[in-house]
C-alpha cells in the first residue's frame, strides 16, 4: 500500500464525512493501516468497511476510527484507555494523538498479535497492550483523561466511568 491510498481514504471517507480535528486525519495518514490487517484482505485496507483480523473480531472501519478518535477530542497530554484492542489500529492512532494509551484486548492471541504490530510498525513508545477483561478497566492505570470501547455492551459498566478523570462527564 501507498501514503496515496491513506490519504485518498483520509479525503474521501473522513473529511468528506465530517472528521475536521486535523491531528486525528494527520494520524489517519500516517499510521499504515495495511501493517494491521491479514496479508489476505491486505488489498482492502484502505476500504471503507471493517476488516476480518481473525478469532470472530474484526478492525474497525476507518471513519468509525476517527469518529471515536475525535470524539475524544484529545490535546496531546491524556491518558487514554482503549478498550478492544484486536489488531492494535486504534491504539496506534490514539497513540499519535495522547500522551500514553492503556489497551486492553480479551484474546490472548490477538494482545500478542496487537503488540507485534505496534512494536514492527514502531508505534509502542506510549502504547501498552494488555490481555485481560477490558469490561473492568484498568484501575491500578487510572485515572484516564478518555476511553474508547471498541467492543458491545449492552451497557457502561461502572467500572470504567469510576477511572475517568473527571466523573461529572457522565
Amino acid at each position: 500500500m501507498t501514503s496515496a491510498a491513506a490519504a485518498e481514504m483520509v479525503e474521501k471517507q473522513l473529511a468528506a464525512r465530517g472528521i475536521r480535528d486535523p491531528r486525528v486525519l494527520q494520524a489517519m495518514r500516517k499510521i499504515p493501516r495495511e501493517e494491521f490487517v491479514p496479508a489476505g484482505v491486505c488489498e482492502l485496507a484502505y476500504s471503507d468497511a471493517p476488516l476480518p483480523i481473525g478469532f470472530g473480531q474484526t478492525i474497525t472501519q476507518p471513519y468509525m476510527t476517527a469518529l471515536m478518535a475525535e470524539s475524544l477530542e484529545l490535546r496531546g497530554d491524556e491518558n487514554v484507555l482503549d478498550v478492544g484492542t484486536g489488531s492494535g489500529y486504534h491504539a496506534a492512532v490514539l497513540g499519535a494523538l495522547a500522551r500514553r494509551v492503556i489497551s486492553i484486548e480479551r484474546i490472548p492471541e490477538l494482545c500478542e498479535l496487537a503488540r507485534a504490530n505496534l512494536r514492527r510498525t514502531g508505534l509502542d513508545s506510549n502504547v501498552t497492550v494488555l490481555c485481560g477483561d477490558g469490561s473492568l478497566g484498568v484501575p491500578e492505570q487510572a485515572p484516564f483523561q478518555g476511553i474508547s470501547v471498541a467492543a458491545a455492551a449492552p451497557s457502561v459498566p461502572r467500572a470504567l466511568l469510576d477511572q475517568l478523570d473527571d466523573p461529572a462527564f457522565w
